[in-house]
Order: structure tokens, then C-alpha cells, then sequence
């Protein structure tokens, strides 16, 4: 039976049973007004309890579970790296403003952060002697090849919201995230 995630999970219980999916599911749940996402309210408030305390009704709480379980349910492409066609507009739009039309996206992690590890993009004119290509959307994207076990079966969107813009990458290999979706360990 798959896991699914109710009203009565607190959120820290969300992002310690589904790490692999914690940004997606912490942009879905901040998105939706859900503020207390990476907050220390997050290890004892429910999904319902935060939602009501932000004057959700009980259809907002229900619609955000069907948006939650539906991120959960997304099948993942282990063998590349994704690149949503909303992340790829946005890339095309910096590259041509910074004069690297026909540039590729570098793709990497660096040790940081609270959990082990950060993800990092660049722009990337050619592969590296060390590197392996992939390409999404008629995109190149360049990774380190030691990094390609953790890297593979990436998502790489573009979200622009009130809660801020910019790219966000789901990685199905992670194994620990901490709550506010920045870095993350395996």
C-alpha cells in the first residue's frame, strides 16, 4: 500500500517519511499559506492544525492533501535529469540575457548546509573532460560523472510565487532534507 500523507501528519513527519520529495511537498504546502514549513512549529503541528491556525477552511486543507499526494505519486525517471518546460523558458530567458545563447546548464551538490549537501547550477559552455551530458528540453545539462549515482532522476523546475522565485530541484535519491528545503543529505 502507498504511503499518503493525512491531516493528522505533523509537517516535520512529512519531510522525515517522504525526504526525496521534501522541496516539491515544501513549495506545494508554503504555495498553499502553509508558513510554518522549516519552522520549529513543524514538529508538533499537524497539517490540519497549521492550516486551520492560518484560517484555512476544510476544503483548502483537502485540496492541499490531493496536491501533496499527488507530488508523491509522480513517477520519477531514474536513468537523466529533468528539466520542466517551465524551468527550460525561464534558462533560455537568462541565458539569451546574458549573451550565452546556445550555453548549457552545469548541475551539481557542494557540501553545506544543515544536512550534508546543496544543490548548484551554472551556466556551462562546454562539458568537462569529467562530465557527463544529459539533455532536457534541447537543453545540455553537465554533471560531475562521480555525481551522477546521486544525481539521477532529478527534477529541475522554475517556480515564481509570493513565497519568492527561482529554481527548485526534487532529487528522488535523498534520503534526509532539513525543514526548509535547502540542503539535504543521503
Amino acid at each position: 500500500m502507498e504511503q499518503m500523507i493525512h491531516r493528522n501528519m505533523t509537517i516535520e513527519e512529512i519531510f522525515t517519511r517522504f525526504p526525496q520529495k521534501s522541496q516539491k511537498l515544501a513549495q506545494e504546502m508554503t504555495n498553499a499559506g502553509l508558513h510554518c514549513v522549516g519552522c520549529s512549529a513543524s514538529t508538533w503541528e499537524t497539517v490540519e492544525a497549521g492550516m486551520y491556525s492560518h484560517g484555512m477552511t476544510d476544503e483548502m486543507i483537502d485540496g492541499l492533501l490531493g496536491r501533496l499526494n499527488a507530488i508523491l505519486s509522480e513517477k520519477v525517471d531514474l536513468t537523466t535529469i529533468t528539466i520542466t518546460p517551465r524551468a527550460s523558458k525561464k534558462l533560455l530567458e537568462i541565458l539569451e540575457d546574458e549573451g550565452k545563447t546556445g550555453w548549457g546548464l552545469r548541475y551539481g551538490e557542494r557540501a553545506a548546509g544543515c544536512s550534508g549537501f546543496e544543490y548548484f547550477l551554472d551556466f556551462s559552455e562546454k562539458a568537462k573532460s569529467d562530465d557527463q551530458t544529459l539533455v532536457s528540453q534541447d537543453i545540455p545539462i553537465h554533471i560531475n560523472a562521480k555525481l551522477a549515482d546521486r544525481l539521477m532522476g532529478s527534477v529541475i523546475d522554475y517556480v515564481d510565487g509570493l513565497q519568492g522565485a527561482g529554481f527548485k530541484i526534487s532529487n528522488p535519491n535523498v534520503k534526509s532534507a532539513c525543514g526548509c528545503g535547502t540542503s539535504h543529505g543521503y
